[in-house]
């Protein structure tokens, strides 16, 4: 792998941060895009601009053509056989909002189970908690362990007749834990439940095989994976989403609409009510391209930061599971995360501060706060380097 050359390919890198060469170390919030997305963009304005699935003229054919060959390319990037079963979104977190509401307000009653676990985005819990709210269920959590991995045993002892679906992350965003995502679907489907599968950690880094995993639903986002903001990706088995109610309604998920009533278009149109997001959804197709090109070792980076980190003086690292992904999750005793994070701002490094939106793990690890580094294709072990150097410095500067 030539690291320089993929590095070229990100114009954001040439850029400065507090007049300091930029070192950006916050992937796991969002990544950078790389000009091959930024210009895919650009290129749908410039060619295939017209509206999708409403015009019989060239122009909005080609815009249909590019819009529905993306979620082909997606749905091969997953390992779905339909891409009916892919249904585009603005974010991961309006797929979970979806699921809640369209198959949590049907499916859910009085007494049942929605199981989550304590290390999960908000985005995976408060949808939970609405629909709870408004159906009578209730949500229950499996706890984590000291090394940020889940007790399988807690699992077995918490499924039962009344839970009706498990929904955790595959790769903790503060951990770096990446679960035993089969075994636990395989578990869920024997007790009878349904599984969501929060997919945002797992897609920039791991092969995803949704067959082979066997989950119900998978979600994830495209800017996590060098792809433009404002898409997300639901997947869903096609029989139980062909049992789902709209989320939203409007113009472009109809089939017919009367003065009295209205019928839904097949999948997985009836659930991409409105003008969607055609150029955004055509440059995730291009950072489908880029990944798929440039399969990275970064994860070299990672275990490099990991045995440099573990060297630093009064350091907490959160997490050691054998399985994870490219996350360090830290604190430095007696030193707010924030005040780390803003010095090193000042030397050009970009390091993540705050309870990550995981107030419910914060709150199972007894800390306020942490700080993340996180790494992509684009991080080398020099960055690692000027890193933990201005870390020391940083951490002298505040004892």
């Amino acid at each position: 792998m030539d690291i320089q050359k993929i590095r070229e390919q990100f114009p954001i890198l040439r850029e400065k941060n507090r007049d300091k060469d930029l070192i950006y170390l916050d992937s796991a919030a969002t990544s950078l895009r790389p000009v091959s997305v930024i210009g895919s963009e650009i290129l749908f304005y410039q060619e295939y601009g017209a509206s999708i699935h409403r015009s019989v003229y060239e122009l909005g054919e080609k815009a249909t053509n590019a819009y529905e060959n993306t979620r082909k390319k997606v749905a091969k990037f997953i390992g779905s056989d339909s891409s009916e079963s892919i249904v585009f979104t603005k974010s991961a977190t309006e797929s979970i909002n979806l699921v809640a509401d369209a198959w949590g307000f049907k499916n859910l009653k009085k007494g049942d189970i929605v199981l989550l676990t304590d290390m999960e985005h908000h985005s995976n819990i408060v949808p939970w908690q609405i629909i709870c709210d408004k159906t009578g269920a209730k949500v229950q959590y499996i706890k984590s362990t000291k090394d940020g991995t889940l007790d399988l045993q807690e699992l077995d002892d918490a499924l039962n007749e009344k839970v009706k679906i498990v929904s955790f992350t595959h790769v903790s965003n503060v951990f770096g834990t990446i679960n035993p995502a089969k075994t636990i679907i395989d578990k869920a489907h024997k007790n009878g439940s349904l599984v969501l599968l929060d997919g945002c950690q797992s897609a920039p880094h791991l092969k995803i095989d949704v067959k082979e995993l066997d989950c119900d639903f998978f979600v994830f986002s495209a800017h996590k994976m060098l792809g433009p903001t404002g898409v997300g990706v639901l997947y869903g088995k096609t029989e139980i989403l062909e049992d789902m109610d709209p989320y939203q309604t409007g113009g472009g998920m109809i089939r017919d609409v009367t003065m009295e009533k209205s019928s839904w278009s097949c999948l997985p149109h009836k659930f991409e009510a409105g003008s969607p997001p055609s150029a955004q959804v055509y440059g995730m197709g291009a950072a489908i391209d880029f990944l798929n090109l440039y399969p990275s070792e970064y994860e070299n980076v990672f275990q490099y930061a990991l045995e440099k980190m573990y060297k630093v003086d009064g350091i907490t690292i959160y997490g050691n599971a054998p399985e994870r992904t490219s996350t360090i999750s830290f604190n430095i005793d007696n030193i707010a995360s924030l005040d780390i994070a803003q010095l090193l701002d000042y030397e050009g490094i970009t390091v993540r501060s705050g309870h990550h939106c995981c107030q419910p793990l914060m709150k199972s690890l007894n800390i306020l706060s942490c700080a993340r580094i996180s790494f992509y294709v684009y991080n080398t072990t020099e960055e690692v380097d000027i890193f933990i150097e201005k870390l020391n410095e940083t951490i002298k500067k505040l004892s």
